[in-house]
C-alpha cells in the first residue's frame, strides 16, 4: 500500500515539526540529469547545477527524478515487507515528524440531524518518525565507467535497489529503533506476544491466529522463514489433517510470506508473526542521494559510489500483529 504524505482526519495523521524545501523540481530538470551522470562517470560537471541537489549533511547529491524512481522500483521488487506494509512519502518535511493513528468510527445520522463529533483526542497513539540514514557502497571498474556505451544508470539503480531492499527488510523485522527503524520483533514497540511456548504445535499456531482481533485477521498475513515454514508444513491435527494448505500455500486461508530475516525456531526467538501488516508504516524521508568515492578504490582501478536512503519504519498499532515467543532455556 502506497500513500503520498497526507493529513487525514482521525484515521491517519502525520504532523511535521518543521518544513524543508523540496528539491524535486530541481532533480527533474534535464540539465541536472546530465550533470549528475557526468559526475558519476568522473567527468567534468557543473557544480553550480549539482549544488542545487546537494545534501549538505552527507556531501551527496540527489539522484535525478527518473533514476530515483527506478531505484525505488528495484527496492520494491526486492523487499517483501514493502509489499504488505503501508508506504508513505514525507519528502517535504523536516527531520522529525509525528505519526498518529486512532480507531476509525462511523455512525448513521438522521436526515437533518446534527452530526455528532467524536472526541478522539484520547485515542490517538502518537509515534515519532525519525529520518534514519541507510548507507550502501557500490563499486564499478573504471573501464565500464569510461565506456560511453555502458548503461551506468541501470547498473547503479539495480545494485542500489537490491542492497537497500535487503537491508530494509532486515530492519523492518529486527530493527532496534536506535539509528534504524523499529522492527516488528522489537521487545517493547513491536508486535504483541500472543503466547510463549517450549515447542511449536498445531494448537499453538491456531491460538496465535485467534489471538489477533477479527479486525486484523481479515487482512492477516503470516510471516516466517523457510525453516519455520517447513516445520509448519508437517504439523497435523488429531485427524491427520495438515495445518498447511499444500494447494495454495496458505494457513487457515491466509497468505504466507517467507522472509530470510525472520528467526529460526530456537530458544527465546519469535519465529512466527501474524496480523495486518498495513499497520506497519514505512516512511520515506528523502530521495536517494549518491556521490563518488575516487581515492578509496583507485588502487583497484575502480570507482566507488556511496549512496544514502533516509527513512523510518514503525508499527503504529501494536495489536495489529502478534507473534509466538519460544520460551527461554530453563524457564
Amino acid at each position: 500500500m502506497h500513500l503520498d504524505f497526507i493529513n487525514a482526519l482521525c484515521a491517519t495523521e502525520i504532523k511535521e515539526e518543521k518544513n524543508m524545501i523540496s528539491n524535486t523540481q530541481i532533480t527533474a530538470q534535464p540539465e541536472y540529469d546530465i550533470q549528475f551522470w557526468n559526475a558519476m562517470r568522473n567527468k567534468e560537471a557543473r557544480e553550480d547545477i549539482l549544488a542545487k541537489g546537494r545534501d549538505i549533511s552527507t556531501g551527496t547529491y540527489s539522484m535525478p527524478t527518473v533514476a530515483a524512481g527506478k531505484v525505488m522500483n528495484e527496492i520494491e521488487k526486492e523487499s517483501d515487507f514493502r509489499k504488505i506494509a503501508t508506504v508513505i512519502r514525507a519528502y517535504k518535511n523536516g527531520y522529525k515528524i509525528f505519526a498518529k493513528d486512532c480507531k476509525d468510527k462511523a455512525k448513521f445520522v438522521a436526515e437533518g440531524a446534527a452530526i455528532p463529533l467524536y472526541e478522539s483526542a484520547g485515542d490517538f497513539d502518537e509515534k515519532t518518525i525519525e529520518s534514519y540514514k541507510l548507507a550502501s557502497i557500490v563499486t564499478l571498474d573504471e573501464d565500464f565507467v569510461n565506456d560511453a556505451g555502458f548503461d551506468i544508470e541501470k547498473y547503479l539503480t539495480q545494485k542500489l535497489g537490491k542492497s537497500f531492499g535487503k537491508a530494509e527488510d532486515n530492519a523492518f523485522i529486527n530493527g532496534t529503533g536506535a539509528d534504524e527503524p523499529t522492527g516488528i520483533l522489537h521487545h517493547t514497540d513491536g508486535a504483541k506476544t500472543a503466547l510463549t511456548v517450549e515447542t511449536l504445535t498445531y494448537d499453538d499456531v491456531i491460538s496465535l491466529y485467534f489471538s489477533v482481533d477479527k479486525e486484523y485477521r481479515k487482512n492477516g498475513i503470516w510471516l516466517m522463514n523457510d525453516k519455520t515454514a517447513l516445520a509448519l508444513r508437517k504439523l497435523k491435527d488429531n485427524n491427520g489433517n495438515y495445518l498447511w494448505n499444500q494447494a495454495n500455500d496458505t494457513i487457515l486461508g491466509k497468505q504466507v510470506i517467507i522472509s530470510e530475516y525472520m528467526p529460526d525456531i530456537e530458544t527465546g526467538t519469535k519465529p512466527i508473526a501474524f496480523g495486518d501488516f498495513s499497520y506497519y508504516w514505512i516512511v520515506g524521508r528523502k530521495p536517494v542521494t549518491v556521490r563518488t568515492l575516487l581515492e578509496k578504490f583507485v588502487l583497484y582501478d575502480q570507482i566507488g559510489y556511496l549512496a544514502f536512503e533516509f527513512l523510518d519504519g514503525k508499527l503504529v498499532r501494536n495489536e495489529a500483529i502478534k507473534v509466538i515467543q519460544m520460551a527461554d532455556a530453563g524457564k
